[in-house]
């Protein structure tokens, strides 16, 4: 597996990353380092699978790499593992706290750590990136259902195993095939997606439902909380966040963050 997968190292220790790459070497990844956010941009056209980004000073670097990264419309979803400094050392080359608060990454850990015990978090992290996820889209609207599965299709590690046009019909198709993810609208004909959600959350636990709508109200993502949905996309943000979306609640989490903090009583 780990043969052709290619990890991209930016950190400004040379210690630190020439035991690191040694590490990586002798589990047969392909290494790339570098200790400079613009090299790190240019050689994000090498097509890395996962990016270590650790320290640079000074302050502040490895953050503007970091937003430059969740940004970028072909690199934010490749795995990112973010290695902060040294307590005593955050404020020369680690994260501020106002940059932690924007922090998004797949794993995050500070210095010391030993290159070894992040060889496993690696693995974890490209066999999730490389798993099939398959997503289930329930919406009424045809053209609105066709646009999102076409969306969908052109997107690497996605299978959309099928369409439903209802609540019951979503319910049914879930039962049956059990879809990773289960895109789901609100407002649907024969059963809402707030009910269909309900019972695929009660029936089939292991299918996550993402809710995406056109009512982005509060309201309406307190009621998508309670009824078991691990997600809410607001329709009007869905090209930029619906591939996040879907990964993060395939791997068990809440999207956006702050959804857990919704109650769910």
């Amino acid at each position: 597996m780990t043969d052709s997968k290619r990890v991209l190292i930016v950190d400004d220790e040379p210690d630190f990353v020439e035991a690191f790459r040694r590490t990586l070497e002798a589990k047969s990844y392909q290494v790339m380092t570098t200790s400079s956010g613009k090299l790190a941009q240019e050689m994000m056209s090498a097509g890395p699978d996962i990016v270590v980004l650790g320290t640079l000073a000074p302050a502040g670097q490895a953050f503007s790499l970091h937003q430059w990264l969740v940004k970028h419309p072909r690199y934010k979803d490749v795995p990112l593992i973010v290695i902060d400094a040294r307590y005593e050392e955050r404020a020369a080359r680690g994260w501020r706290k106002f940059e932690g608060l924007q922090l998004q990454a797949d794993e995050y850990v500070s210095k010391p750590v030993e290159p070894a015990s992040l060889v496993p978090r690696i693995q974890a992290l490209l066999e999730a990136a490389t798993r099939m996820i398959r997503v289930l889209v329930a919406e009424d609207h045809t053209m609105v259902r066709t646009g999102i599965c076409a969306v969908l299709g052109l997107q690497k590690g996605v299978e959309v195993v099928a369409e439903a046009v209802d609540g019951q019909d979503a319910v049914e198709k879930v039962l049956r095939l059990m879809p990773n993810v289960a895109l789901m609208d609100i407002v649907m004909p024969q059963l809402s997606g707030l009910e269909a959600t309900k019972r695929i959350s009660s029936e089939c636990p292991q299918t996550r439902v993402l809710v995406l709508t056109q009512y982005d109200e509060e309201e309406n993502m307190v009621v998508a909380r309670q009824a078991g949905a691990y997600g809410f996309i607001p329709k009007k943000a869905a090209s930029s966040d619906l591939m996040t979306g879907i990964r993060t609640v395939c791997a068990g989490k809440y999207f956006p963050a702050s959804f857990a903090q919704i109650s769910s009583n």
